[in-house]
């Protein structure tokens, strides 16, 4: 409590106010002291303190340079501290010699302890976090300002705040809060539907630019052509199927099914030839921008592949993983290979054929687990890991 001082309770030139917390108590280290259910201000420069109303009226308060604080924490609580007062603990710097008076000259404490009555708004703790980490004190630096030139006029008042007690002051600051809420809420939303109004506008001029592109209407130089390509790709849009072009949904999906198979042939070829639903999500869904799918209709379109005759058809597994592969993919041939890289490195774990091969653990588990249903490998199931080995059954006895 030596570090601080007593002051009028004016802000400094270019000292902020940052927030005001009601009924606080001040501890001397572990020591409750008479400073009890006070208001307390923090602002850019210190923590003020001082009884409820005297700081708005400018009468004298303590005052707590935040270049005294070290650090700062919660004081755990324990198992018998339930409904008592939450505390934060500031540890201090050594105090100046050549400080303004306060309420002790000398402390057997580093520390001191703000007790929150009415409990502890977490803001406290990330705003006083904040005020600390920005140093605005070193930036700004305040003159400390004697008593006697308290009223030169070039200090602020500290802003005055409607309080309220009882129960209907605590539903009508509810109220307000919620009412708050409820106009950041409108005015987010609306926003959002300016945003989306704007993405349908986009994409309506790049269907327009697309189609002008297809059947070279118009004045279009091979130069804009190609500008106009790659402005397209650059967007992210290139003519999602989205469900409110269709009448039906067994239509949209059937549409939605050949676009899928357009943009992931080649990217599942690339893989091997076999990709999760998971990824697939993924990849479509950074491809089309704005219209994104949901998980079930992805999952229809999926189901729409094999019956149109598509390159590319939904498999699921034994296990319930669900991938998307190459029409032409064989497990014949999968096995062959997973085989062999076995009978190379002795065995493999999914993890170690992921990484030789380029692809997901959860694939590699897969075609671990076919490789085995086939009969060309054999595991040993242990705490650690799964690991597939040669079925030597398989290999003639020399």
């Amino acid at each position: 409590m030596n570090r601080f001082e007593y002051i009028e309770s004016r802000l400094f030139p270019n000292e902020i106010y940052i927030r005001r917390d009601m009924g606080v108590h001040l501890y001397d280290g572990d020591i409750k002291t008479n400073f009890e259910n006070g208001e307390l201000i923090l602002t850019s420069h210190r923590i003020l303190w001082g009884r409820p109303g005297d700081i708005s009226r400018g009468y004298t308060c303590l005052s707590l340079s935040l270049h005294h604080i070290i650090f700062f924490e919660e004081e755990a609580s324990s198992s018998f501290s339930f409904g008592l007062s939450k505390k934060i603990i500031l540890h201090l710097s050594e105090a100046i010699t050549d400080k303004m008076p306060g309420p002790l000259d000398n402390s057997l404490y580093n520390y001191i302890k703000l007790s929150f009555k009415e409990g502890l708004d977490s803001n406290f703790i990330v705003q006083l976090s904040d005020t600390i980490i920005r140093r605005t004190w070193e930036l700004t630096p305040i003159m400390p300002m004697k008593q006697s030139d308290s009223n030169i006029g070039n200090v602020k008042p500290i802003p005055q705040i409607k309080t309220r007690t009882g129960i209907i002051g605590i539903e009508r600051s509810l109220q307000e809060q919620q009412k708050a809420t409820d106009e950041s809420i409108s005015m987010a939303f609306q926003d959002l539907k300016k945003l989306m109004e704007m993405a349908k506008d986009m994409v309506s001029v790049s269907k327009t630019i697309s189609a002008k592109i297809r059947e070279r209407q118009g004045d279009i130089t091979e130069d804009e052509t190609v500008r106009f390509k790659s402005y397209l790709m650059s967007l992210g849009i290139d003519d999602p199927v989205t469900r409110d072009a269709y009448k039906n949904s067994n239509e949209y999906f059937k549409q939605l099914a050949k676009q899928l198979a357009d943009i992931l042939e080649e990217p599942v070829k690339e893989v091997g030839g076999m990709m999760t639903l998971t990824d697939v999500y993924c990849r479509v869904n950074r491809a089309r921008g704005l219209e994104l799918l949901s998980p079930e209709d992805l999952l229809n379109a999926s189901r729409q592949l094999a019956p149109l005759n598509l390159p590319i058809v939904l498999r699921v597994f034994d296990s319930g993983v669900m991938v998307l592969q190459i029409r032409s993919h064989d497990d014949n041939t999968i096995v062959d290979v997973i085989a062999n890289l076995i009978h190379e490195k002795g065995s493999l774990t999914a993890e170690e054929l992921a990484q030789s091969e380029g692809i997901s653990v959860l694939l590699a588990r897969e075609r671990l687990l076919v490789t085995e249903k086939n009969g060309k490998a054999c595991r040993d199931d242990t705490i650690e890991v799964l690991r597939f080995y040669p079925n030597l059954f398989l290999e003639k006895d020399d």
